[in-house]
């Protein structure tokens, strides 16, 4: 079944969230921030004051360093804007979501059903991942500008909070649910099931390299 395409505020309502289906594709309007390990530990372990008004501005987090220079003139020059790996992050998300109201927090790779489950739920969030690798300049094109770039001269231009006006930013697939379902062990379990029939009448490696092993369920996904 085609899985439906949804144009998302990045301020949603909770009524919007809650129509939000695992494998839906999203397309975001509105501000986003790019929040990683510099900007968590500046304003949650330094207790900086956040240079934003959140949620009111904006209630989406984005995983990213995006590939942007700050020119001379003041102005930005921003290209692609690549996800990375949310989970490097996950310690610090309870109490980023509950001091600022993100309820969409995007990335690349997601998390586990328990961390769902555990942080996301209770603050009525749900997590929303890139399609592939490889889309950091499709999604650029999603970026009509960037509105403000805080904390460069402390964090540095990765690090930094890029705060970048959305337009059709996209796709993003809808990877958690409000009730902490993850997609990816969801659809992992379907080919999982199906390992024993994929190799019914293959002979076992003649050669093999230490540690390795014939035993299909040891077999990742």
């Amino acid at each position: 079944m085609k899985p439906r395409q949804i144009r998302l505020s990045t301020t949603p309502t909770d009524e919007a969230l809650a129509e939000l289906r695992l494998g839906d594709i999203v397309y975001l309007d509105g501000l986003m921030y790019t929040a990683r390990e510099g900007v968590y530990m500046r304003a949650l372990e330094d207790k900086a004051n956040i240079p934003m008004e959140l949620p009111s501005q904006s209630a989406a987090n984005f995983h990213c360093s995006p590939a942007a220079a700050i020119k001379s003139d003041g102005s930005f020059d921003l290209g692609a804007v690549t996800a990375t790996a949310s989970f490097r992050f996950a310690k610090w998300l309870p109490e980023w979501m509950a001091k600022t109201g993100a309820k969409l927090i995007v990335g690349k790779g997601g998390m586990t059903s328990k961390d769902y489950k555990k942080f996301f739920v209770p603050n009525g969030a749900i997590y929303l991942s890139t399609v592939g690798y490889g889309t950091g300049a499709l999604l650029g094109r999603g970026v009509e500008k960037v509105e403000a770039v805080h904390w460069n001269e402390e964090l540095g231009l990765a690090q930094a909070m890029w705060v970048l006006k959305c337009n059709n930013m996209g796709p993003f697939i809808v990877a958690s649910d409000l009730t902490g379902n993850c997609l990816f062990e969801r659809e992992n379990a379907k080919i999982a099931a199906n390992l024993d029939r994929v190799y019914e009448g293959t002979r076992p490696a003649t050669l093999k390299r230490y540690g390795e092993t014939d035993d299909r369920s040891d077999e990742l996904i």
